[in-house]
């Protein structure tokens, strides 16, 4: 049966609040560099009050990765919590001025919109601090039937796999996917996560998940091995896994088939912010498109890099017509 959307997402709704810093900084406030961290409103409101200047937008990880796909010309829905509070409005808006369906009820119960603070370094490395807000309190009935339904893939992001009710809601959408014939990906999201969660993660992946997404750091970290023990455990655990490596490019495993594509070059790194979505982004929009294994990659790729050369997590040009261009 043709599908409605291609890919729906279900994650964190949070407005990205970005500012430029330093290594020292870092040391000063005891934050690890490249890492996430989640803390709580006193915390929030004190790292707020040291950040330089910032530049807010709404991101979240799967609802960047939605966003990029609209932007390739996809059709994307998102499941995610805001409040109904000022950056809840923006955060709506912003998502659905980019052609993403984003229909989820509001949080009433006066829990803030979340919002994540990132901190970008001189070799634009980005340090999250994540203050989670109304996001925790998705439950299964957030869930819509239909729109699981009809999606070629369900995406889930790995950052919402922390509250009971959130995980009761990632396993519904995962049986309503498989009951429906489709897909389900998972993209790990940071090495904190992987360390937090580790033997559910295994479960969740062993039993529920068709696609994976991890970066070097995630896969390594899940397995408790090197790279390429990873990627001999990952085989079989899920029909396809999508490993990243920065610099390095990516791997992508399904069945017996290994490919492996450069990173595309990119003049200078400014923020490292959503690359990892970005690169879901397009691997989704080629996979949902009936491309190959190796174009799919290769839109991550693309994405990614057009990501990373900017502040920001969302595109800031056409992103359908540089893949073409690039793409040939």
């Amino acid at each position: 049966m043709a599908a409605k959307f291609d890919v729906v997402g279900i994650g964190n709704a949070i407005v990205d609040v970005i500012s430029q810093t330093t290594d020292e900084f870092l040391a000063q406030n005891g934050l690890v560099k490249s890492g996430m961290a989640l803390i709580d409103t006193a915390q929030a409101e004190a790292l707020y009050a040291k950040m330089g200047p910032g530049l807010e937008m709404s991101g979240g990880s799967a609802g960047n990765t939605m966003a990029g796909i609209a932007v390739l010309g996809g059709k994307g829905a998102f499941i995610g919590k805001v409040a109904n509070d000022q950056l809840g409005g923006v955060y709506r808006h912003d998502i659905r001025a980019v052609g993403v369906t984003f229909d989820t009820p509001d949080l009433t119960d006066g829990t803030p919109t979340g919002r994540c603070l990132i901190l970008v370094t001189p070799d634009g490395h980005r340090t999250m601090n994540t203050f989670l807000g109304a996001c925790q309190q998705l439950t299964p009935d957030d869930i819509d039937d239909d729109t699981i339904r009809d999606s070629q893939v369900t995406y889930l992001e790995g950052y919402l796999w922390d509250p009971p009710p959130a995980k009761e809601a990632f396993l519904k959408a995962a049986r309503i996917a498989h009951e429906a014939g489709r897909k389900v990906s998972l993209s790990l999201s940071d090495a904190f996560c992987v360390h937090r969660h580790h033997e559910s993660f295994l479960d969740l992946v062993a039993g529920h998940v068709d696609i994976l997404f991890a970066n070097e750091t995630e896969i390594c970290a899940l397995y408790g091995t090197d790279f390429d023990g990873a990627l001999r455990a990952v085989r079989g655990h899920c029909e396809t896994a999508v490993l990243t490596r920065s610099e390095k490019g990516a791997v992508v495993l399904s069945g017996d088939d290994i490919v492996a594509v450069p990173a595309e070059p990119v003049e200078k790194v400014v923020d490292t912010t959503g690359a990892g979505d970005l690169f879901a982004a397009g691997f989704l929009h080629g996979y949902t498109t009936g491309r190959d294994l190796a174009t799919c990659a290769r839109l991550g790729a693309i994405s990614a890099a057009e990501i990373i050369s900017h502040y920001g997590a969302r595109a800031q040009v056409d992103l359908k017509t540089l893949a073409a261009k690039k793409l040939g």
